[in-house]
C-alpha cells in the first residue's frame, strides 16, 4: 500500500488542512507515516505569518531532495499559504517539487496527486474563491475511518475581511467565507459519535461568522447553541474573535450556554489608538477594555488571553509604554507575543520608521517579563480553587502524573489513574506556575 507524509507548520486551521488531506489521500488507498524515506508521497503544508517557517520549508525542501534522488517516484507537494505567495519562487528553488497547491484546493490533492503521477508534471493550483456565498466544502470522514480524538479543531470559516495592515492572511485564504451550517453541525456529530467531548471553532474572526451564507444570515451566537445542544459534545472552545464584532449576544450565549467554556482569547496586538489605527485595527483601546469589562462582568472567572506585537512600524517609546499600561491595567491571563516581523506584500512592511531589530528585542523582552509576572499572580490567587478538568492522558511533565486542562484552559496536573483519560473531574489547585497548576482529585 502506497504512504503518505504530511509535515505542518502555522496554526490550528493548517493542523485542520493537514487532517483533510490525510482523509482525502487515505480515500485513494493511500495510509500515512511518520517516516519520510518510506513515502511515497511528502506534502509540506506551510505558512507565511512570519519569515522563520519560510525558512525551515525551504530548508526540508533540500533535506527532501536528497531523498529524491535516492527514490525518483516520490511525489513532493507544498500547500497552504507560503505557496499561495511564493509558489514561483518555491517552483525555481526547489525544482524537485511536483505540486503546488493553494489554501483554497485541499479538496483536490487527491486528483492533482494522479494528475502528477499519470502525466508525470508540474500541477499547479492557486485560485482563490469568490467572496459572495458559502464555502462548498466536502469533508470525507464519512467514507473515511477518521481517527477517534478526545479534542478536535473544527474550521467554521475562512479567509478574512479585516485586512490589517501587518496581516498576509487576505492575500493567502481570499475573503471572508463561512461554511455553511448544517455542514459544521454534522461533522460535529460525528466527531461525537467516535468519542469527541471537546470542540474548538476556527476562524480568522471566527465572531463574524455567518454573513454570506446562502442559507440567510446565522450569528455566531446562534451556532454555538446549536452545537451546545449537541450529544456528546461536552466543551465548547473558539478562536480567535475580533474585539469589535464581540456582540452582547455572544457575551450572553458564553454565560447561558453550559458546554461554552469560560475562556476567550480576544486579540488586542497594541495597547495605543494610534497604533491600532496604523494596523487597521478598527477598534480603539477603550472599545476593547469595554469588551473584557462586560464579560468579566457576565461571566464569573473568565480566563482572557491575548496577542500583542510590539515594534510595529512607528511605534514610539511611549506608545509602546501605553501597551504596558493596558496589559497591567487588563491582567490577562496570558499571551502571545512577538516582535512586528515585516511580511512581503503588506502595507506594513513598506512603512517608514521600521523599528531596529534590537529595539524591538528589547520592548518584547520587557512585555514577556511584565505578562508573566501578571500570569504568575493570577495563578497564584487561583490556589485552594477546585476546577473541573477534562482528563487528556499522562503529564509530558511528569508521566506519573495525569494532566489536561480546567474550563479556563489552564493546564493541570495531579495524580490519577489512567482510566480517568476523556472524563471530567474535579481537581482542586494546591501549587501554581506560570503555566498552570499542580492539584489533587476532589469527590
Amino acid at each position: 500500500m502506497p504512504r503518505y507524509a504530511i509535515l505542518t507548520w502555522g496554526c490550528q486551521m493548517n493542523e485542520e488542512d493537514s487532517e483533510q488531506m490525510g482523509l482525502y489521500l487515505q480515500e485513494r488507498g493511500y495510509e500515512p507515516t511518520d517516516r519520510l524515506e518510506e513515502a511515497d508521497v511528502v506534502l509540506l503544508n506551510t505558512c507565511s505569518v512570519r519569515r522563520k517557517p519560510e525558512d525551515k520549508v525551504f530548508s526540508t525542501l533540500g533535506q527532501l531532495r536528497k531523498l529524491k534522488e535516492r527514490k525518483p517516484s516520490m511525489v513532493i507537494g507544498v500547500c497552504g499559504c507560503m505557496a499561495q505567495l511564493r509558489a514561483q519562487e518555491i517552483k525555481q528553488r526547489a525544482p524537485h517539487v511536483d505540486m503546488v497547491i493553494g489554501t483554497a484546493h485541499v479538496s483536490q490533492v487527491g486528483a492533482l496527486l494522479e494528475e502528477v503521477i499519470q502525466k508525470r508534471r508540474f500541477a499547479l493550483r492557486l485560485e482563490l474563491p469568490e467572496r459572495k456565498g458559502a464555502i462548498v466544502t466536502d469533508i470525507p470522514q464519512r467514507k473515511v475511518d477518521r481517527k477517534p480524538k478526545l479534542k478536535a479543531f473544527v474550521p467554521i470559516q475562512y479567509g478574512c475581511d479585516k485586512f490589517c495592515t501587518f496581516c498576509i492572511v487576505p492575500t493567502t485564504r481570499g475573503r471572508e467565507r463561512s461554511r455553511p451550517t448544517v455542514d459544521i453541525v454534522e461533522e460535529i456529530k460525528l466527531l461525537a459519535e467516535r468519542g469527541t467531548k471537546e470542540v474548538t471553532l476556527l476562524g480568522q474572526t471566527v465572531n463574524s461568522y455567518g454573513k454570506n451564507l446562502l442559507e440567510g444570515r446565522v450569528p455566531f451566537a446562534r451556532l454555538l447553541k446549536l452545537i451546545n445542544d449537541i450529544e456528546g459534545i461536552e466543551r465548547i472552545r473558539f478562536t480567535s474573535p475580533y474585539p469589535r464584532d464581540f456582540r452582547n449576544d455572544l457575551i450572553e450565549a458564553i454565560a447561558s450556554l453550559p458546554k461554552v467554556m469560560e475562556q476567550v482569547h480576544l486579540p488586542l496586538q497594541s495597547g495605543d489608538d494610534e497604533v491600532l489605527k496604523a494596523m487597521r485595527r478598527l477598534y480603539t483601546v477603550e472599545q476593547f477594555e469595554e469588551v473584557v469589562r462586560k464579560l468579566r462582568e457576565r461571566v464569573h472567572g473568565i480566563a482572557i488571553t491575548t496577542d500583542i506585537i510590539v515594534g510595529f512600524p512607528g511605534e514610539t517609546d511611549e506608545q509602546f509604554e501605553n501597551t504596558l499600561r493596558v496589559v497591567e491595567r487588563v491582567r490577562f491571563d496570558g499571551a502571545f507575543m512577538f516582535a512586528y516581523s515585516p511580511r512581503p506584500g503588506t502595507p506594513a512592511a513598506e512603512m517608514e520608521n521600521q523599528v531596529p531589530r534590537e529595539v524591538k528585542q528589547e520592548r518584547l523582552e520587557r512585555l514577556i517579563d511584565l505578562q508573566n509576572r501578571i500570569s504568575c499572580e493570577i495563578n497564584s490567587e487561583l490556589v485552594g480553587k477546585v476546577f473541573e478538568v477534562l482528563v487528556e492522558g499522562p503529564s509530558q511533565k511528569d508521566p506519573t502524573k495525569m494532566a489536561g486542562f480546567t474550563r479556563e484552559n489552564k493546564m493541570m496536573h495531579f495524580v490519577g489513574s489512567p482510566d480517568l483519560v476523556g472524563r471530567l473531574v474535579k481537581v482542586r489547585a494546591d501549587e501554581a506556575h506560570l503555566w498552570g497548576f499542580y492539584g489533587t482529585v476532589v469527590g
